[in-house]
């Protein structure tokens, strides 16, 4: 049913603030899954709930076929996942679309466990779906290096690199793929440059007109060794965005 609302989860946050107006624009109507009350408005309606409590997930998908699933935190996306495709097999959904990231299979870390969790959950729900990972988002290279130019010595973790992607371009791949048929686990997709951490930072101090000396530091353990293999990149195969680190910070930063 192509006039059937499409289910939103973490529509609130920063990658569903793109994702809402795109999907508006493609002339669909949006319900959106949100632990905190909101009024209606701009054919987007919102329906309280928590995916974690399993509370209010069969009322947001009564009459739904697709939903994107963008809903994430710092843990219990597994648990989250499991909870929604439980709700979405029994409300009959065609499509559920989930935004994973990239390393989510090699990163010895729990966050990206839970985010394979997920992955696993929504495929083996019996609900056709498709799983696009992406980079970490320039929003939140942002966050980390202004956290770091803070101190008065940066630290400049040796052989960690980031390909950041810009959340828009992320959004605007995810509305197409929930437009579309359901297409299992499709290309990553990942920022146009990978830059060594520090690379990040001195970017961040350019574009305020600062500067900080760094220190080099070496991350240890299996997390180090994954980070200094690429295991958190896709160097092949991935798709790319466009829009550059460089430009990003011009719009946010400067």
């Amino acid at each position: 049913m192509t006039n059937a609302p499409i289910l939103v989860t973490g529509g609130t946050g920063t990658l569903g603030g793109h994702v809402l107006p795109l999907l508006r624009a493609a002339g669909r109507d949006v319900r959106v899954l949100t632990r905190t009350t909101r009024p209606a408005g701009d054919g987007v309606a919102y329906v309280t709930g928590d995916l974690l409590k399993d509370e209010g997930t069969d009322e947001a998908l009564e009459g739904v076929t697709t939903v994107l699933h963008l809903a994430g935190g710092a843990k219990g996306d597994d648990v989250a996942t499991r909870n929604l495709v439980r709700a979405a097999r029994r409300a009959g959904v065609k499509h559920l679309v989930y935004i994973s990231v990239i390393g989510a299979d090699r990163l010895p870390i729990g966050y990206f466990r839970a985010k394979l969790g997920a992955e696993q959950a929504v495929a083996d729900s019996g609900v056709p779906y498709t799983t696009l990972r992406a980079a970490q988002f320039h929003d939140l290279a942002l966050k980390v290096a202004a956290g770091m130019a803070k101190l008065p010595v940066v630290p400049a973790p040796g052989g960690i690199r980031w390909q950041p992607v810009d959340a828009r371009e992320v959004a605007a791949r995810l509305v197409e793929l929930a437009l579309d048929a359901p297409a299992g686990h499709v290309p990553d997709l990942a920022g146009p440059t990978v830059y060594p951490m520090g690379e990040l930072v001195r970017g961040y101090l350019k574009a305020r007109g600062k500067s900080r000396p760094m220190l080099p530091v070496r991350v240890p353990g299996k997390v180090g060794r994954a980070y200094r293999a690429g295991d958190n990149l896709t160097l092949a195969g991935a798709e790319t965005g466009r829009r550059t680190w460089e430009a990003f910070l011009a719009e946010r930063a400067a």
